[in-house]
């Protein structure tokens, strides 16, 4: 039996890398421990119906000030990864079979934190011949069932080894939001996401737009692996040929010395001239900052990103 706080264990494929070191982070990266009444609520519902959270298996900096609102991005299909992405926490191996009881137990969740808005996730599924798409519809079905109020924002896999009609049982469900990270630049996939293709996950995002244009698309990329901002600016005008609504850019922060190496700190004065940028091509919402993560502040950004769509249709 494996287990999953045994960094060896883990992460088998990058156990016999040779260490990265772990540069000091800057101020402006520090977060608060988690602690207090609500991140205990949340993380004893979570318990309780047995899900996880990439909050916790990506060891996200921002956990302690989402669960402290009731806000924990839900990751379906198990905990361990198909894939070996080397900035990822993700446990990586053999996945377990599906539990065809998980969406209604997400369901639940959702509706006793009494969420407005959430973020549902997943690990890859390589080994499912759908990839989990229609564990993710499932899920979404029975979030509508529990809570017909509550906006969803799926963040999935690429897919990249199902036949394309997998992406229609997602898009048929319709999510409000259909998120899927690019991560980085793709000179650096061989090395930051080897089992990618940039180009493909670049034409899933534009797919979701032709099959159905009012779901909101939505991707992000990280900073400080070894990009410049010549190749940043790049994938901001490859999202906007593919329509895409929302960018996220967030500091990397490397979870162990086994994975890849942070390039550098970028400022928060060059986060704040990205988003300058990404606005000035088009994206409906920008969001920014070291701290930025896919689903951070996620259901306020919805509410930003649904008048901003409103805003553009009226001037129209």
């Amino acid at each position: 039996m494996r287990d999953l706080k045994i960094p060896s264990e883990r992460h088998p494929e990058k156990a016999h890398r040779p260490d990265n070191a772990q540069p000091k982070k800057p101020s402006w990266i520090r977060v608060k421990a988690p602690g207090g009444e609500g991140y205990n609520t949340t993380r004893r519902i979570m318990r309780e119906h047995k899900l996880s959270t990439v909050c916790e298996e990506a060891s996200c900096p921002n956990a302690g000030e989402c669960w402290s609102q009731g806000h924990a991005t839900m990751m379906i299909m198990g905990e361990i990864c198909t894939r070996g992405c080397t900035f990822c926490n993700v446990a990586t191996g053999k996945p377990d079979t599906l539990d065809a009881f998980e969406p209604g137990r997400v369901a639940d969740a959702v509706n006793k934190l009494g969420l407005n808005h959430v973020v549902i996730t997943s690990v890859d599924r390589d080994d499912l011949k759908d990839g989990g798409a229609e564990h993710f519809a499932q899920t979404i079905r029975a979030i509508r069932h529990r809570s017909p109020d509550t906006t969803i924002e799926i963040l999935t896999p690429d897919f990249l080894k199902c036949s394309d009609d997998v992406l229609n049982i997602v898009v048929e469900a319709r999510p409000d939001v259909f998120n899927h990270n690019l991560e980085t630049v793709p000179g650096l996939y061989p090395t930051v996401r080897p089992g990618a293709r940039y180009f493909h996950s670049l034409r899933l995002l534009q797919r979701v737009k032709e099959q159905d244009p009012s779901i909101f698309t939505k991707s992000g990329i990280m900073v400080g692996l070894g990009e410049d901002r010549q190749g940043v600016n790049q994938v901001m005008d490859d999202m906007r040929a593919a329509d895409i609504d929302f960018l996220t850019i967030g500091q990397y922060l490397q979870p162990t010395p086994k994975h890849h190496v942070v390039d550098r700190f970028v400022t928060p004065e060059e986060f704040k001239a990205y988003e300058t940028t990404a606005f000035g091509k088009g994206f409906l919402m920008v969001s920014a900052t070291p701290l930025t993560r896919s689903s951070y502040h996620a259901g306020d950004d919805f509410a930003r990103l649904r008048k901003a769509r409103e805003d553009k249709l009226g001037q129209a």
